[in-house]
């Protein structure tokens, strides 16, 4: 195994032999994988002081075994949130040439590293430098890397083990005048990844890459901010492969939901890159839940280190803090420091393009004419029947669109008289579901957001009827079975489905009805969260 410190400080390991995948394979993702890296690394205003600065490290983190399961077991489920000390992804690829056909793995992952500032030898929580720089102790991250390359074949006979370890080290920065000095250290992390294949079927195989901390036990009470320097942080994988094809785990072939329901994806979730399509030669398997080819928006300048929220806004926000706030942020990370300098010389170009893009339009049918029942919506008309679309499994329950003629344009004044989302109905196979309607979540199979593809079979309660600008509807809901379901309700905090995805439920079942699998799935088994959902019909 061959060791090099890239630039950056990113540590990288390959093993290599013969012709490899494709170079520039994983570059496609490289936005996207970084994004994941970086989100909640440090969140606006950018601020040491900052509360939501005190608390980092949320995603894709592996501590040592004995911190993480002092108190027990962890849990296995696909939520990258929870901490553990393994992280395992499974998916399926085709094999299209098994003669040549050859997988790479990158695991990427960073290093917790202690910027401790000092003056006069003692360590201090701040420095002022007498030409007015602020230093600010505070820890940082390097980003790590490591790559696995091998043949298929030898996957498939055993598999291949890569220590992925980072070095401790220090590195001292004396400041100007001999005013202080600033000292980085960073201990070491012990961690190995294994990269496995087996055979399902002719031209069909599951592969596995299991990446685990290795380190030694730690003190005994040890708080988490000191485990965290052995950990694994925001610990995401590619996959790339020359001479096969990644299959969807999310949107898979129909012939292929059983085995893809079988794949066991545990602290992590698997889903194409690249182009569009069931299938690809490139795969982002990250602690946060994405759709199949994610995309950072072109648009979008430079990371903010906060994925869920709009980039206009905190472009906005960090524009408008004060000069002392901007000094803070800049003492506290390089990074902040490089977000501030993007936002004060963002030309006003760059800056009228984050309000907004439209990425496509579809031509608009003219209105059928369509009689309105009082309080209720998508009530039957002659020129709107009711429909099953093409991508509901047979018997499915048709809904009724929303009869939306006789109502003014979103901006016009009073579109919104009369809709009441609390009373509104819209029907699903002649049943008007409102709130109170309790229902079976069925998502469909194709174009479903991923995290909803988790909750198909499930029952649940709609909680009001909503419509958007474009006049389509959806239903709010909350799970029968979630325990915070009555404190989600408070906050207005519910799940959205379209109306072709779920089947009233009547005559109206008990509330203490349980929730149960789909139909379709596969048969009765124990199961974990961590297996994958696929289409419901085969």
């Amino acid at each position: 195994m061959a060791e090099a410190l890239a630039e950056g400080g990113t540590k990288s390991a390959a093993t290599k032999g013969g012709a490899g995948p494709s170079p520039g394979l994983f570059e496609q993702l490289g936005a996207v994988a970084d994004a994941v890296l970086y989100e909640g690394y440090l969140l606006y205003p950018y601020r040491r002081s900052s509360t939501k600065n005190r608390v980092r490290w949320q995603f894709g983190v592996l501590f040592p075994r004995d911190w993480v399961e002092a108190d027990g077991p962890v849990t296995p489920g696909v939520s990258g949130s929870a901490d553990s000390w393994y992280q395992q992804t499974e998916c399926l690829l085709r094999v299209r040439r098994p003669d040549s056909a050859r997988v790479r793995v990158r695991v990427r992952y960073l290093q917790m590293q202690r910027k401790q500032v000092e003056e006069a030898g003692w360590p201090v929580e701040s420095l002022h430098a007498e030409d007015g720089t602020v230093h600010l102790t505070f820890d940082e991250a390097l980003p790590r890397e490591y790559e696995i390359e091998a043949p298929l074949g030898e996957l498939l006979r055993g598999g291949r083990t890569v220590a992925v370890g980072a070095a401790a080290g220090e590195d001292v920065e004396h400041l100007p005048d001999g005013a202080g000095r600033v000292v980085r250290s960073r201990e070491e992390i012990r961690a190995e990844t294994t990269v496995t294949a087996e055979l399902l079927s002719e031209g069909l195989c599951r592969i596995r890459v299991r990446t685990t901390n290795t380190a030694p036990a730690q003190p005994p009470r040890t708080l988490r901010d000191g485990a965290l320097r052995r950990a694994l942080i925001a610990t995401h994988t590619l996959l790339g492969a020359d001479g096969v094809e990644f299959v969807s785990l999310i949107d898979p072939p129909a012939e292929l939901a059983a085995p893809v329901r079988a794949c066991r994806n545990e602290f992590t979730f698997p889903v194409l890159g690249g182009e569009s399509g069931d299938t690809g030669s490139v795969v982002l398997s990250a602690p946060i839940i994405l759709p199949d080819h994610p995309q950072v928006a072109p648009e979008s300048p430079g990371d903010l280190h906060d994925a869920a929220e709009i980039d206009e806004i905190l472009t906005l926000r960090t524009m408008l803090l004060t000069d002392e706030e901007k000094r803070e942020a800049r003492a506290t990370d390089p990074r902040a420091a490089a977000i501030l300098d993007r936002v004060d010389t963002m030309p006003q170009e760059v800056f009228e393009r984050l309000h907004g893009a439209v990425r496509s339009l579809t031509p608009a049918a003219p209105p059928a004419p369509a009689e309105r029942v009082p309080g209720a919506v998508g009530s039957a008309a002659p020129a709107a029947p009711a429909v099953v679309p093409a991508d509901r499994p047979p018997g499915a329950a048709p809904f009724t669109p929303t009869a939306s003629a006789d109502r003014p344009a979103w901006w016009q004044e009073g579109a919104d008289e009369g809709l009441s989302p609390t009373t509104d109905t819209v029907l699903v196979d002649g049943v008007p579901l409102g709130g109170g309607s309790r229902v079976r979540l069925r998502p469909r199979r194709r174009g479903a957001d991923a995290q909803d593809m988790f909750l198909a079979g499930r029952t649940a309660e709609v909680a009001a009827v909503f419509h958007d600008v474009d006049g389509s509807v959806h239903l709010a809901v909350t799970l029968d079975d979630d325990p915070a379901a009555e404190l989600n309700n408070w906050y207005g905090r519910f799940h959205y489905f379209r109306p072709d995805e779920l089947e009233p439920l009547e005559p109206a079942g008990s509330p203490d009805e349980p929730s149960a699998p789909a139909p379709a799935a596969a048969p009765a088994r124990h199961t974990s969260d961590s297996e994958t959902p696929a289409a419901e019909a085969e």
